[in-house]
């Protein structure tokens, strides 16, 4: 689990609690609360998204927001050690080794990968496949991503209707002075709720997926220079060094492996 988004989803709205409590007291809580305004606005925002999506997207958009508190399951470094693990085995015994290591593997990308290489398939053909494949998963990502970032938009432009529709009320009511600022207060709530909406959930959500989508694309990056190079019979050391590019320079240590055994 990745903690960070809990531990931040957790810390804005005890923010936000530390703040209506500090300016109103507990009592004054209940001025925030407004199941109207509350209508209005979430209401409004999503089904306003769901009129863009199939249905079936719309809720697979809604789910994805669990995938926020899943730590990565590939590690880069460590996947770097295993094509490079893989890479010493085919120097050793051959390209059709590595089918027998295929057997074994979790990452469905890099199995594919890898029987590819095993049938002797061109390099060409190779990275077409698994390049289009890897465009084919960033174009799903970025569709989910883009369902908060829609539901992002809307939230605020669905609170600025809830405010218009109660302006329009208060208005209408002119004649009675004293509930000039209770409604006001009211209109002004439906506006927040849209803030709420796209700046506490949308807009950290779609950029926690994204930013997951970037390590993932890289990492499937990484697999395909990994396995091409290993079709081409390169050293296994010019392997690592070559992989540990896409790596931030404190990540690199952690990479290396087989240099010994390259020197073989």
């Amino acid at each position: 689990m990745d903690i960070a988004s809990l531990i931040g989803f957790l810390m804005c709205f005890g923010m936000l609690a530390f703040g209506i409590i500090q300016a109103a007291g507990l009592g004054g809580v209940g001025n925030y609360i407004d199941i109207p305004s509350a209508i209005i606005t979430f209401g409004g925002a999503f089904a306003a998204v769901m009129t863009s999506y199939s249905m079936s997207d719309y809720l697979a958009g809604l789910k994805s927001i669990k995938l926020i508190f899943k730590a990565p399951s590939v590690n880069t470094p460590d996947l770097i050690k295993k094509i490079i693990d893989l890479s010493n085995v085919a120097r050793k015994e051959g390209l059709l080794s590595l089918e027998e290591s295929a057997s074994d593997m979790d990452e469905p990308f890099l199995k594919k990968g890898v029987l590819l290489v095993v049938d002797g398939t061109d390099p060409d053909l190779v990275r077409a496949i698994l390049e289009t494949e890897m465009e084919c998963i960033d174009s799903r990502h970025k569709n989910t991503s883009g369902f908060w970032e829609t539901l992002a938009s809307m939230g605020p432009a669905w609170g600025m209707i809830g405010t218009l529709v109660g302006l329009v009320n208060m208005l209408n009511n002119m004649s009675d002075a004293s509930s000039i600022g209770p409604s006001m207060a009211v209109a002004l709530i439906t506006t927040l709720y849209g803030s709420l909406l796209a700046n506490w959930i949308c807009t950290p959500t779609a950029a926690k997926l994204k930013a997951d989508n970037a390590i993932e694309m890289m990492q499937k990056q990484v697999m395909i220079e990994g396995l091409l190079s290993i079709q081409a019979g390169e050293n296994p050391r010019v392997i690592e060094e070559k992989l540990k590019s896409f790596l931030a320079p404190k990540e690199r240590e952690s990479a290396g492996t087989g240099g010994d055994e390259a020197g073989e």
